[in-house]
């Protein structure tokens, strides 16, 4: 890896950390900008993030700064690790900064409500001149920094952009796959939270094997018939960054999202758990957005219509669920041309 690449990674969560560690551990040139200055300044002297990844060492060759243009002017490559609610405004502020030839990837898992828009799209509107990627796959940041064997996906029109970000993540634990439907792999990134939130909901009310087999499978074909509404390419589902995230996200404790659902299926009202959490649940937000979105697209969604009518409109969980079981009986595979 050469020396003549600078990378910035915005955003101080645990992936951000996670990413920009395994960057400058590569021997590049790595900025991780935090908004905070006390955090920044804390996680750049004890070499740790103690927040969101306690206990694991960062590289030397990390800096962490609260200078915005410090880390993005001279960098070539800039990851935008936001929370969705924040991504537009941040992407806002790096707009006159960045250089003429940098390339930005959104890591985010979100979609912003108003006129639905997903990262990669305001990254396009806010950054019209600049070669635009998304990084998205079943990718637990705690896992990822203890060296654990992980997969990911960029993607992005962008061949150079492609190389460019393969070329710097690639390590002997981090490996990184290629695809061209970029809408196609963001939707499954942002889509697979509201799986989770069903599944752990399923997993507290003691529900067994097949029903979660049913509900992972069923949730993939819903993600495979909106992500066809929305233009996206229904086969990147059967990849990491579709059935691979969903699998990693909807059977795991260390997902915030299914943690949502587990808490929910105890009894917990939603706006207990969610502060309870301490950290960003995307799934609660993206399913108000999705059901808006298929009720307004025509698209067959019972998982989504349920878990609707459950958080939102009083249902009770055993009657959403006889619904479903009692619902239309359709078709096991799509795209098989069987209609």
């Amino acid at each position: 890896m050469t020396q003549e690449l600078t990378v910035a990674v915005l955003g101080g969560g645990s992936f951000g950390t996670a990413i920009a560690n395994i960057i400058a551990e590569n021997g590049v040139r790595t900025f991780l900008w935090m908004r905070d200055s006390a955090s920044a300044a804390e996680t750049q002297a004890a070499r740790e993030n103690r927040r969101y990844l306690p206990g694991q060492r960062l590289a030397d060759g990390l800096e962490v700064t609260s200078d915005l243009d410090r880390a993005v002017s001279g960098s070539d490559l800039v990851f935008v690790s936001i929370p969705s609610h924040s991504f537009r405004a941040v992407t806002r502020q790096i707009a006159p900064l960045l250089r003429k030839e940098a390339m930005v990837i959104s890591t985010a898992k979100g979609i912003e409500p108003k006129g639905f828009t997903l990262m990669s799209q305001v990254l396009e509107q806010e950054l019209p001149e600049h070669a635009i990627g998304v990084l998205s796959g079943p990718n637990f940041a705690k896992e990822i920094v203890a060296r654990q064997q992980t997969g990911t996906v960029i993607a992005s029109e962008s061949e150079a952009l492609i190389r460019q970000v393969q070329s710097c993540l690639r390590s002997e634990t981090f490996r990184v796959y290629a695809n061209p439907d970029r809408y196609g792999v963001e939707l499954g990134g942002a889509l697979k939270n509201i799986y989770a939130i069903v599944c752990g909901m399923a997993a507290a009310l003691g529900a067994g094997h097949n029903t979660q087999a049913m509900l992972l499978t069923r949730s993939l074909a819903e993600m495979g018939r909106f992500a066809a509404a929305m233009g996206a390419n229904p086969m990147t589902f059967l990849g990491l960054a579709g059935v691979g995230d969903l699998i990693l996200t909807c059977t795991s404790d260390l997902s915030r999202n299914y943690r949502v659902g587990y808490a929910l299926g105890q009894g917990q009202p939603l706006e207990q758990v969610i502060q309870g959490l301490g950290q960003v649940a995307e799934g609660v937000n993206t399913l108000r957005q999705v059901k808006q979105k298929a009720d307004e697209l025509g698209v067959y969604m019972p998982l989504v219509s349920g878990l609707f009518a459950v958080l939102f409109e009083g249902e009770a969980i055993a009657d959403v669920a006889r619904k479903l079981m009692l619902g239309e009986q359709n078709h096991d595979v799509e795209y098989m041309g069987a209609h």
